[in-house]
């Protein structure tokens, strides 16, 4: 017997077993509130992982496996660090019972005579009051899934979860087949795709919490391959698609302005204008069954609570805020809630008129730029947020985002008291920790590169 062989054998299935242990954890044995052990989870799965993409960075099947894996370890688990999937829950019934999302307020709903909905008491209650006080915000193709776990499971929350767990599974798989040929295709190392598939930060947060990010990046991953092997039309359906699921790459769209261009100096604005209404057809089309006169202006108030109520794990806004404090004696986040995000529209419009994006490469990082930027100026910036720029900074030489998802765990401080109150030297410690990476990024930009 050759020893060496087992050796060799042994020790990506020692990595394996190590993180399914912790993952079985993380899944069965935590509490949102117990810090301490939600960190320590998460670091040591960190690690474990980190080291088990550069052993066997070669070998796809067994890192492939081993991301299916970990992911069919939450499969019976409720979520236990967001409660968000008792609204998916609550949309998707409601759907099937013939009422409309945009329309009602789940609290409002509820006391109503003629309505009449399985789990509903405890649906609220999950839900919690600030999600179940305003209108649905979740776009159409998302509710659409909602809808089939609505009508699959009727009476089980444990059989909702399950649906939304295998409809996720499926979409980070189709996120590693097309990441990979994109990789392939743009000339990158194709074992990088496992920098998002094995990452903790996706299994935890999308498979484990079920957050439909997952499914945006597929869409947008499949779009920007579409895109990249000239299937433009296709790619820009795809992309809407995306758009349906969540909005945040609706913000991206300024990027292709000069993507489409007959040679260097001129732009083909008839294949420019054609990306943008098939996106924005695709994501209209995908609102006509929820039609109503109120569904904008409560589908936009739901959104716009984001920009001018909501805080949680901020970076620049936090400074904002305080010399608002110093300067006008009370929280400024009406305004700033305004003027961020104009500031980071510039930024964006910026980068979609000012720098290159003639190549897929150089489109998919100044993405990256965009998304990186409109977080850094947010009031609230979930983990989850980060999906998509971890995706795409695969394509690039930017390694930050790795790092970002590393430190983002420290924001659930908030939920380990009572009074969900943020930690600022926690907070400090995660974005001095963004920046640095970034900074090094950006200086190290110009020497020879280093796969990773």
């Amino acid at each position: 017997m050759d020893f060496r062989k087992l050796k060799l054998y042994q020790t990506p299935i020692i990595f394996i077993f190590s993180c399914s242990a912790f993952y079985a954890a993380f899944a069965y044995d935590l509490e949102r509130a117990d810090f301490f052990k939600l960190i320590g989870l998460y670091l040591a799965v960190f690690f474990l992982s980190f080291k088990l993409i550069q052993m066997q960075k070669n070998n796809f099947w067994l890192l492939a496996g081993a991301a299916l894996l970990f992911r069919l370890i939450f499969l019976f688990a409720l979520p236990n660090l967001s409660q968000d999937f008792f609204r998916f829950i609550w949309d998707g019934r409601l759907i099937t019972t013939g009422w409309n999302p945009y329309r009602y307020i789940p609290n409002e709903l509820i006391e109503m005579n003629n309505f009449s909905l399985s789990q509903a008491v405890e649906l609220i209650k999950g839900m919690g009051s600030l999600s179940a006080g305003h209108y649905s915000n979740y776009p159409p193709l998302n509710q659409f899934l909602f809808a089939i776990s609505g009508y699959l499971s009727t009476s089980s929350i444990l059989g909702s979860v399950i649906i939304f767990r295998l409809m996720i599974i499926l979409a980070d798989l189709g996120t590693l087949i097309f990441g990979r040929k994109l990789l392939r295709s743009l000339g990158l190392p194709e074992y990088r795709i496992f920098w998002y598939i094995l990452n903790p930060f996706i299994i935890i947060e999308m498979t484990g919490n079920l957050h439909f990010e997952s499914v945006m990046v597929f869409f947008l991953v499949l779009s920007l391959y579409l895109l990249q092997t000239r299937k433009w039309m296709i790619s820009a359906l795809v992309f809407g698609l995306s758009v349906s699921i969540k909005l945040l790459p609706l913000m991206l769209l300024p990027l292709f302005f000069n993507y489409f261009s007959t040679d260097k100096r001129s732009l083909n604005f008839s294949k420019l204008i054609t990306y943008y209404l098939l996106v924005i057809a695709t994501l209209a089309i995908s609102f006509v069954p929820f039609y109503s006169e109120e569904i904008f202006s409560n589908f936009m108030a739901s959104i716009g609570l984001w920009f001018g109520k909501f805080e949680f794990n901020a970076s620049i806004y936090y400074l904002v805020r305080w010399v608002g404090f110093q300067v006008k004696g009370y929280n400024i986040i009406e305004t700033a809630g305004k003027v961020l995000p104009a500031i980071s529209l510039l930024i964006i419009l910026g980068l979609s008129f000012f720098r290159n994006n003639a190549t897929s490469r150089q489109l998919i990082e100044n993405m990256l730029f965009a998304v990186t930027a409109y977080l850094l100026l947010s009031t609230t910036v979930h983990p989850w947020y980060l999906a998509i720029p971890l995706m795409l900074s695969l394509f690039t030489e930017f390694k930050y985002m790795l790092a970002w998802t590393l430190v983002v765990i420290l924001s659930y401080f908030a939920y380990s008291n009572p009074e969900f109150q943020e930690n600022p030297w926690l907070l400090a410690l995660e974005y001095l920790v963004v920046l640095y990476y970034l900074g090094r990024d950006l200086f190290q930009r110009s020497k020879p590169q280093v796969a990773y």
